[in-house]
C-alpha cells in the first residue's frame, strides 16, 4: 500500500462505512486512486468454467453493485470482476445503518438488502463498458416483494447476459427474507430450470454460477451437488456472508446481518473442500470468505478453488491488495513447484476435511 492509498484509507475510515463505500468508488471514477495494473504471469494465467483469467483474483459482488467503476476496477489487479446484485427492479434495501466495521476483527457486518439501480440501468452501463481481458460477471438477485423470485433471476439474466461474461445465481444473501429458502432440492431446481431455460436462448452463452451460504450442513451441501450436477449449472461459488457471530470482538458483532472478512475464512474454505470432495474435483468452484493475503488466496485453492474472489479485504487493506495477492500467490506456486494455478487445485484439500 502506497503512501496516498494509506492517506485515502484512513480518511475512509473516519466516514461512516456506507459513506465511505460510496465516496471509494467515486474516487475510483474520478481516477483519484493509484491502480497498479494487469497482474499476470505464466503460473497466474488459468481457465474458470472456460473462462480465460489473467489471474484468479476476483472481486466479488456487493463492492461496485451498480456498475459504476467497471473501467478503474479493470486496472487494480483483478483477474475477474462481478457486479451487482441486481434485481429486475430498482429498490433502496433495508433501513440505515445497514453497513458496520468490525476493525478488530478485520471483518464487516451488512444487511443491505440488495439495494441496487435495477436491471435496466446496470445492464446499459455494462453494455458500454470497455473491452478488455478482465471478464465480467454479474449477481442476479430477486425483489424484496417479488412473488416469483425464479423469474426474477432469469429476467436480470435475459437482459444482462448478452453484455457479460459469465453470471452467478444468489440464493445465499442473508439478508432477502426467505431467500435461502431456494436453496432445498426442490426450490433449487426449479430456480434452475428457469434460469437455464433463458441461458439456452441467449445468443452467446455464458457459465452460469450458483452461490451459496456457508451455513450449511453436510447433507445440505450434498444434495446441492446432486441438483447443480444436474442442472448444467458451470460451477459454485463458496461461499456468501456466514449468521455465525462465534469469536468476535468488535462492539458491531451483534448487528443482523451478514458476516464477512477474516471470522469466515475457515468456514468458508471448509465448505470448499467439501464441496470439491463431493464433486471429486471435476466442477469449477469459487472460493470467496475471508480472502485477504496470498497465503488465504493459496490455502482457497489447494482446498478446490479454481479461483478465488475478495472485497472486504479492501476495507482494511485498500484496492491494491488484489494486486498484492496475486503477486504472492504467483510467489506461493513458484516455491512449491507449481507450473500453473490449475495444477494446485486441490492439492490440499484433505487439510480441511
Amino acid at each position: 500500500m502506497n503512501i496516498v492509498e494509506r492517506a485515502g484509507l484512513a480518511a475512509l475510515h473516519r466516514l461512516d462505512p456506507e459513506q465511505a463505500h460510496s465516496l471509494s468508488l467515486s474516487a475510483l471514477r474520478a481516477g483519484l486512486v493509484p491502480l497498479p495494473g494487469r497482474q499476470t504471469s505464466a503460473r497466474l494465467a488459468c481457465s474458470l468454467a472456460g473462462i480465460a483469467l489473467t489471474n484468479p483474483v476476483g472481486l466479488a459482488a456487493g463492492y461496485d453493485k451498480n456498475a459504476v467503476a467497471v473501467e478503474p476496477l479493470m486496472r487494480a489487479g483483478f483477474g475477474f470482476l462481478e457486479v451487482g446484485a441486481a434485481t429486475p427492479r430498482p429498490q433502496q434495501g433495508n433501513a440505515k445503518p445497514r453497513l458496520f466495521r468490525l476493525t478488530e476483527d478485520r471483518a464487516a457486518i451488512n444487511r443491505f438488502g440488495f439495494n441496487n439501480d435495477g436491471a435496466s440501468t446496470i445492464c446499459a452501463r455494462l453494455a458500454m463498458r470497455p473491452s478488455g481481458p478482465v471478464p465480467i460477471g454479474i449477481n442476479l438477485g430477486a425483489n424484496k416483494d417479488s412473488a416469483d423470485r425464479a423469474a426474477d433471476f432469469a429476467a436480470v439474466l435475459a437482459a444482462c447476459g448478452p453484455h457479460v461474461d459469465f453470471a452467478t445465481v444468489n440464493v445465499s444473501s442473508p439478508n432477502t427474507e426467505r431467500l435461502r429458502d431456494l436453496q432445498g432440492r426442490a426450490a433449487l431446481t426449479a430456480l434452475l430450470a428457469t434460469v437455464m431455460e433463458v441461458h439456452d436462448r441467449l445468443a452467446r452463452p455464458i457459465p452460469i454460477f450458483l452461490k451459496i451460504a456457508p451455513d450449511l450442513t453436510d447433507d445440505d451441501l450434498a444434495e446441492i451437488v446432486e441438483v447443480v450436477l444436474a442442472s448444467r449449472i458451470a460451477g459454485i461459488v463458496a461461499t456468501n456472508t456466514t449468521l455465525s457471530r462465534e469469536g468476535l470482538r468488535s462492539s458491531h458483532r451483534a448487528e443482523a446481518g451478514g458476516l464477512s472478512g477474516q471470522p469466515l475464512f475457515e468456514r468458508s474454505t471448509r465448505v470448499l473442500a467439501r464441496l470439491s470432495q463431493l464433486t471429486a474435483g471435476n466442477l469449477p468452484l469459487v472460493g470467496v470468505g475471508g480472502v485477504g493475503t496470498a497465503e488465504q488466496a493459496y490455502a482457497k485453492i489447494r482446498a478446490g478453488a479454481s479461483a478465488v474472489q475478495l472485497y472486504t479485504a479492501m476495507v482494511y487493506e485498500g484496492i491494491s491488495v488484489a494486486a498484492t495477492v496475486a503477486r504472492g500467490l504467483d510467489g506461493l506456486l513458484a516455491r512449491d513447484g507449481f507450473a500453473s494455478v490449475a495444477e494446485a487445485v486441490g492439492t490440499g484439500r484433505g487439510d480441511w476435511l
